[in-house]
């Protein structure tokens, strides 16, 4: 798998001459923490260091060179405390780091490593200066390097503009994933779709200039439990004939995140070799505007056999799922799983970085609910309420893809998925956002991997046991 941003720059072997970070509490410090000399608390307080969150302070040797760095985590319980440290990875100088022994908390080399990685990323596929990152010394975590590719490469693709990632390019993106694993690649295109039944891939895709597509992944044992992830690829999405305003169509390149970020989580399954039959499939579009674009009013056929009422074009990617979660469904998986940048609705409700997902599987949500805790990758459950149906409905079609009122569109999009699944065991619809909107101590302004670090985690206890 080619990753424009290579995670293990910010790793680096065991190195006596690594600097050490301390990572210290308020308390620890105004104690005089027994690893710092006199002199180094006499400069860490000269420069205003007290232990405060985020806080740091380099601290020269008698040579003038950076001997230690001294880090602030406030009270050591706010929320979030473990991935605090992500900050360390854009704010050092370039160098060699270890996390010094006998702080505050107990070494967690996952978090550690992965929240090191996550802080210091960045996107300069388009930059002439590449940016130094420092690298946290010791032996790499597995899952740490995993995730942090998984976590990248979902990145890249979200960042990388839709000049140069449409559909032509997320199935090259998804092929070469695909090679890098051994897994087999089954691509249905252009009029192909058509054909072979995904009537609402090609309307909403058919009015660009590249042809709208479904990337079908398989990897793994068929003895082994059926996984499928499915993945709304809308590359770049104008609204259609419902155009969006300039302001909303600004970050429409990320409207692929849903299938940047199942195949992220792919490669972390794969590279695992977690013992599970594993599917995925992506529906690459791109919503554009042309004399054959499809209408509001227009009523679709489905692969499900239902027809459907189009009340916006600009709520597309439910259609892109529905056809695609069909298909999925078909091979009667044991979990199925979408994810998808869905609904300003979600955003609405909540924010940008908590992702709300949708299942009828109490075992899933309270599985998932754990490793979102464990690995500091936050989600949150949202009702499949089935009175809300009736919003759907439709004087001359099967459904309407959108709701009436315009109430709870989260879950009325959810609702409308549902409809396409009845055969899988398990399912889980994730309404993430994609997109980092304002920096934070564990990732830059821009694309963003959401829910899949909680539900590796959770795959990987189910399937050790």
């Amino acid at each position: 798998m080619h990753l424009n941003t290579d995670p293990m720059r910010h790793f680096g072997r065991t190195s006596s001459s690594a600097t050490a970070v301390h990572l210290l509490t308020k308390s620890q410090f105004s104690k005089n923490a027994p690893d710092l000399s006199k002199a180094d608390l006499a400069w860490a307080k000269s420069t205003g260091f007290s232990g405060s969150k985020g806080q740091t302070c380099l601290v020269p040797g008698d040579n003038g060179k950076l001997a230690k760095v001294l880090f602030g985590i406030g009270s050591g319980n706010d929320f979030g405390d473990p991935m605090l440290h992500a900050k360390l990875a854009r704010t050092l100088p370039a160098g060699k780091y270890r996390l010094a022994e006998g702080d505050h908390r107990e070494a967690n080399p996952l978090i550690d490593q992965l929240a090191w990685a996550m802080g210091g990323y960045s996107f300069d596929r388009y930059r002439d200066r590449k940016h130094k990152t420092p690298a946290l010394c010791g032996k790499t975590n597995a899952d740490a390097r995993r995730m942090a590719e998984g976590v990248f490469f979902t990145r890249d693709l979200i960042n990388t503009p839709a000049s140069d990632m449409g559909p032509e390019a997320l199935e090259a993106a998804f092929r070469q994933l695909a090679k890098s694993h051994a897994a087999r690649v089954r691509v249905i295109k252009g009029d192909n779709l058509l054909k072979q039944n995904f009537p609402m891939v090609h309307a909403v895709g058919r009015a660009s200039s590249q042809a709208p597509r479904v990337l079908d992944m398989s990897w793994g044992k068929p003895s082994h439990p059926k996984i499928t992830l499915v993945g709304k690829g809308v590359t770049f999405d104008t609204g259609g004939l419902n155009i969006k305003p300039g302001s909303s169509m600004a970050l429409m390149k990320k409207d692929m995140g849903g299938a940047a970020n199942v195949m992220g989580l792919a490669h972390m399954i794969m590279d695992a070799k977690l013992p599970v039959r594993l599917r995925v499939i992506v529906g690459a579009v791109e919503n554009a505007i042309s004399g054959n674009a499809f209408r509001p009013g227009d009523i679709l056929q489905t692969r499900k056999g239902m027809t459907v009422e189009i009340g916006n074009t600009d709520a597309e990617g439910r259609l892109v799922l529905g056809d695609c979660l069909a298909l999925g469904d078909e091979q009667k998986p044991d979990l199925m799983i979408d994810m998808a940048t869905l609904t300003g609705a979600a955003r609405v409700a909540m924010g940008p970085e908590v992702s709300p997902f949708y299942t009828h599987d109490d075992d899933f949500a309270h599985a998932l609910d754990a490793a979102s805790n464990e690995i500091h990758d936050p989600v949150w459950r949202l009702p499949l309420w089935q009175p809300y149906q009736s919003m759907l409905g439709s004087k001359v079609a099967d459904v309407n893809h959108i709701s009436i009122g315009g109430f709870g569109g989260s879950i009325t999009a959810a609702l409308f998925l549902s409809r396409f699944v009845e055969h899988a065991k398990s399912w889980a619809h994730f309404d993430i956002y994609g997109w980092v909107p304002s920096e934070k101590l564990w990732a830059p302004v821009g694309g963003e991997a959401q829910a899949i670090r909680a539900l590796y985690t959770m795959l990987k206890a189910r399937t050790s046991r």
